[in-house]
């Protein structure tokens, strides 16, 4: 279709065509004829003008059209290619997590018909148990009595997998653990209380010289699920009669001595190695660390625990350091230094030892402060109400807006959970749910300073129920199946 502004210049160029002509005739005289000629010469030439003209305007828009295409080309070819190599990548995550998810349901599978066995031959057991008794043959019932004592050893095989509180339903094997371990860390508290300054000094630096730091286990708990989610390491020290040393006894002696760098290096050697056979079943396994305010502030001995971290910088969402809110309070130029150090490399920090609640949550996130363990006797206090900034049922809702979640420690009974529970208390520690239990005592050493026949005993999923090296020697061996031998002793 014809555009009106086409038939304007038509009209335009007939009559300057017909003007040029009409001013030739009249005012220089020239006769009608050669008067039209022009004219018809001046609109031909008009009319070529402008036919010129358009083509070029339209070549130009013509070109700027192809080259505006030729640009959305090559950029929806970019976009297709962009979401090939997406849709490749989906693909391979897709391919990747179905066999993951086939290795796994093998796995289970695999762990359940083992389970079935085990429970088929329990059930073989108490039958002929029971018939042994019917009859009155006691002599066979003093084995099962003996036989599950290393049960209450931590067992590094299926931590998360199973509850911290499981193991009450059963009558005998429980309780028996318990007094072996309380007997033991009550004697020391007499034998500490005995010796002088000098003499548990000197036991202290034979202990550390002899590899006689252990560390003891406690779990954390999710609540209500009661589900285990992360382990304290609590440091244990044995004199020359294998007699246990709580760790609040000689703290304060190595710390005047400058021996507690010494044991802060023993003791995270201990938590990597641990940590490490823990990850082996689960990855979402933690380990807290406690770590001396002198051993943060020594360079020396810092420098080294830096060192040892740096080359395990892969477990650093795994392992949390702990300091006390103290320490934490009183952080000089040099603590605050090697702090933010520790921080810039992943680790994450966890405050105990807490004596009141007035906390700065965000001041605290900026550190690097993951967790804050608060007794529960602290948080149920009525006087923390008046005395603190915040209500303690509003704790962990301030301290979770800037990431960090709130422990209650040393829970002793039912009550206790009850209340924390609407604290929205999410994670809980305590003798309620589990004491500290020992590992065996070269089962979490191994690397420099360790011998060959202590780094093989971090693979036993269970430690011996008691100290001496002659019982961790023969009762390793039955234990180091796998960790379903746990679960079906729990049925």
């Amino acid at each position: 279709m014809i555009r009106i502004s086409t038939i304007f210049i038509a009209i335009c160029m007939v009559l300057v065509a017909a003007s040029l002509g009409l001013v030739l005739y009249s005012v220089a005289g020239i006769s009608g004829t050669q008067s039209a000629i022009v004219a018809l010469t001046a609109l031909t030439f008009l009319i070529l003008y402008n036919a010129v003209s358009m083509r070029l305007r339209d070549r130009s828009d013509v070109g700027g059209q192809i080259a505006d295409l030729s640009r959305g080309t090559a950029d929806l070819a970019r976009q297709v290619a962009e979401f090939g190599r997406r849709l490749a990548a989906i693909e391979g995550r897709i391919a990747s997590s179905n066999s993951a998810n086939s290795d796994r349901i093998q796995s289970v599978i695999g762990e359940i018909n083992e389970l079935g066995g085990l429970v088929r031959q329990l059930a073989t057991t108490v039958a002929t148990h029971e018939d042994l008794l019917a009859g009155n043959a006691p002599a066979p019932v003093s084995a099962p009595v003996t036989k599950p004592e290393p049960e209450a050893m931590i067992d590094l095989a299926a931590p998360l997998e199973e509850k911290p509180v499981a193991p009450p339903p059963l009558p005998a094997p429980p309780p028996r653990p318990a007094p072996v371990v309380q007997t033991q860390s009550a004697n020391p508290v007499q034998t500490a209380n005995g010796r002088n300054q000098t003499q548990l000094l000197a036991t202290l630096r034979n202990a550390i010289d002899e590899n006689r730091i252990d560390i003891f286990l406690q779990p954390m708990v999710t609540l209500p699920q009661r589900k285990v989610r992360f382990y304290e390491a609590v440091t244990r020290l044995r004199d020359e009669r294998d007699q246990l040393i709580a760790a609040e006894e000689f703290i304060s002696i190595a710390e005047a001595s400058g021996l507690i760098g010494r044991i802060d290096n023993m003791v995270m050697l201990r938590c990597v190695q641990v940590l490490r056979r823990l990850m082996v079943r689960n990855k979402d396994v933690g380990v807290f660390c406690n770590v001396a305010a002198s051993t943060l502030g020594n360079s020396t001995t810092f420098a080294q625990c830096l060192d040892f971290l740096e080359a395990n910088r892969a477990l650093a969402p795994s392992l949390v350091l702990e300091f006390k809110q103290s320490t934490f309070r009183n952080l000089g130029p040099a603590e605050t230094e090697n702090l933010a150090a520790l921080a810039q490399r992943g680790f994450r920090f966890s405050i105990d030892h807490v004596t009141d609640l007035r906390i700065e949550p965000r001041e605290l996130a900026d550190r690097g402060v993951r967790f804050i363990k608060v007794p529960a006797a602290l948080l149920l206090d009525p006087r923390q109400a008046s005395t603190s900034d915040i209500h303690p049922s509003d704790l962990s809702d301030l301290l979770g807006r800037f990431g960090i979640d709130l422990i209650a420690e040393r829970i002793e009974g039912e009550r206790a959970v009850v209340d924390l529970l609407d604290y929205d208390v999410r994670f809980g520690q305590g003798f309620l749910f589990a004491p500290p239990r020992p590992l065996r005592p070269e089962g979490a050493s191994a690397t420099a300073g360790t011998s060959p026949n202590q780094a093989k005993d971090i693979q036993g999923p269970n430690g011996s129920a008691t100290p001496s090296a002659g019982a961790t020697s023969s009762a390793p061996p039955p234990q180091r199946i796998t960790g379903n031998a746990a679960l079906a002793r729990r049925i």
